[in-house]
């Protein structure tokens, strides 16, 4: 039998609210997003596979999946959310709000009391990646209690 998961935060830690710049903002991901989800990393499989993050992951799968099936990891993302043992985040494009990428922040399969970090955006909004990535990281800085963060530099 495996160990629940933790918590990343204890449970009356406030989460802070998401980031937002003058060309994107954070929402928590939830199934509302999961048409536009789904249509920004499949349009993104080859580019978000090489991002430092995901670079020999499982995820994204070349072969992508159903909208169904990104509908149950979306309402998954949620869950975890609601139990604060997971944090996922949508990068909405300001000011049109479209899904161009998403965070990710869970504790690490692999090391206790490492916080892993990862982001991804879409190929035609690759500019954005290091930005983001620099956004996150401060925001994660200053407004969370991690004490240890593993987040690959851009």
């Amino acid at each position: 039998m495996t160990q629940p998961e933790q918590p990343l935060v204890a449970p009356g830690f406030a989460v802070p609210p998401p980031p937002a710049t003058d060309r994107f903002r954070l929402e928590p991901l939830g199934p509302q997003h999961n048409a536009a989800d789904h249509a920004a990393w499949t349009s993104s499989i080859a580019h978000i596979q090489a991002t430092p993050d995901f670079v020999g992951r499982s995820w994204p799968p070349s072969e992508g999946m159903t909208v169904e099936a990104n509908l149950d990891d979306l309402r998954q993302h949620a869950e975890d959310f609601e139990r604060r043992i997971g944090f996922t985040y949508t990068v909405l494009s300001v000011p049109e709000d479209d899904v161009i990428g998403c965070v990710y922040i869970y504790g690490s399969r692999h090391e206790p009391g490492i916080t892993d970090v990862r982001s991804w955006v879409r190929a035609d909004h690759a500019p954005l990646d290091t930005e983001l990535r620099r956004v996150v990281g401060d925001w994660l800085a200053r407004e969370w209690p991690f004490e240890r963060v593993a987040y690959e530099p851009r």
